[in-house]
């Protein structure tokens, strides 16, 4: 316990040092993320590097607190993060090819599961399956890691959305695993979870910085991580606190970001898009058409996403079919329901006049931009 506290400790006190820092470089650096009008809802200039901070933060709590002679595996998992740490600082800096970013995934995926040890063996009941063979199971271990890498990428798109949704996966696995006495599992998750605390603080609306890649792909790698063996460890009945209907309950800890992942990924293979192509179909964007803030967004889905987790807890007897069936269920009503809305809102357009001199446009706000060339602001007209 007095490990874990001292992650948390070192993690939020480095990151809440680091943060006003990397915002003073960065506006001297002129190291901003310019609004470009496709997926981007900010209208100011806001430096993407907080990520830095949060990965500084991470890595101090893990290293001064795990100890590494008795978990030999976490050498790998640091190795991983390092590698994604790297990958986003180099996409948020310069931008990056989906292709390379990819290349680098698998890179980190491949540390995770075959120097880590985490592996996706058993379906523990789903749709009737138990031990997987191992040419699936590794196919399956590398699919889950590359999505959930990216699903927190992808998820973060309004201000203290993925910050928050990771603080609190995060700490559920980290409190699981600090019951079942896995110390090293437990710091992992909170030294990455104290770093989100302090992070958030700058990050909520109106975000002072953002976590850029560098931040979110680090979210999805630990979580990756920590889902896999949470679902192994809580799976099996040797363990101290086995939990029924584990994969179910794994799978709802991560519910927003890889269901909207998926689902946005399946649309745009439909349409015969690019998976990686911008568009407005994230459910972040869904509830900003609705009208809503970033922090009532924000809440709105942490909100939702932990009660499915209560609720798929409190009915773990159900088995894991039944639950993961009925999660996706609850999920694409509440995506029924908010395009239900949207599409009974009235539509704001410029009417046609008498001799036809203006057209029918769709009204955008100004936004202000501050030029990197002569630092005078300027006002765009999208």
């Amino acid at each position: 316990m007095y490990l874990v506290l001292l992650s948390i400790v070192i993690s939020f006190t480095v990151t809440f040092l680091a943060i006003p820092v990397i915002i003073n470089v960065a506006e001297m650096k002129k190291l901003y993320d310019v609004p470009d009008g496709e997926r981007k809802i900010h209208y100011t200039p806001i430096t993407p590097l907080g990520g830095i901070g949060i990965f500084a933060g991470f890595i101090f709590g893990s290293l001064l607190a795990i100890q590494f002679d008795q978990a030999p595996e976490f050498q790998y998992f640091i190795a991983a993060a390092l590698i994604i740490f790297f990958l986003g600082l180099k996409d948020d800096i310069l931008v990056l090819s989906p292709i390379k970013k990819f290349i680098g995934q698998v890179l980190a995926a491949f540390m995770i599961i075959y120097f880590g040890g985490v592996q996706i063996r058993s379906m523990h009941g789903f749709l009737g399956l138990n031990e997987l063979p191992e040419t699936f199971s590794l196919l399956l271990t590398y699919f889950s890691v590359i999505v959930i890498i990216n699903s927190f990428n992808l998820i973060d798109g309004v201000d203290g959305l993925a910050g928050s949704l990771g603080l609190m996966a995060l700490s559920i696995f980290g409190f699981y695993f600090l019951k079942v006495n896995m110390v090293a599992y437990s710091i992992l998750a909170f030294s990455l979870a104290g770093s989100l605390l302090a992070f958030l603080i700058f990050n909520f609306q109106p975000a002072k910085i953002f976590m850029g890649d560098t931040g979110s792909l680090l979210i999805g790698t630990v979580c990756s991580i920590l889902a896999i063996k949470f679902i192994n460890v809580a799976g099996t009945a040797d363990v101290a606190n086995p939990i029924a209907a584990a994969p179910a309950i794994g799978f709802t800890i991560l519910l927003i970001p890889l269901l909207d992942t998926l689902r946005v990924f399946s649309i745009r293979i439909f349409y015969r898009r690019s998976p990686f192509s911008p568009d407005r179909n994230h459910i972040h964007h869904l509830l900003l058409d609705r009208g809503l803030s970033h922090r009532a967004i924000t809440i709105i889905l942490v909100a939702f996403n932990f009660s499915l987790i209560a609720l798929v807890y409190s009915c773990r007897s159900l088995g894991c079919t039944l639950l993961i069936f009925s999660v996706l269920a609850l999920f694409f009503s509440f995506i029924g329901v908010i395009y239900s809305i949207n599409s009974r809102r009235p539509q704001l357009s410029v009417a046609k006049s008498v001799n036809g001199s203006a057209e029918n446009v769709e009204l955008k706000p100004a936004s202000k931009i501050v030029s990197f060339v002569n630092e005078n602001v300027f006002e765009q007209k999208n």
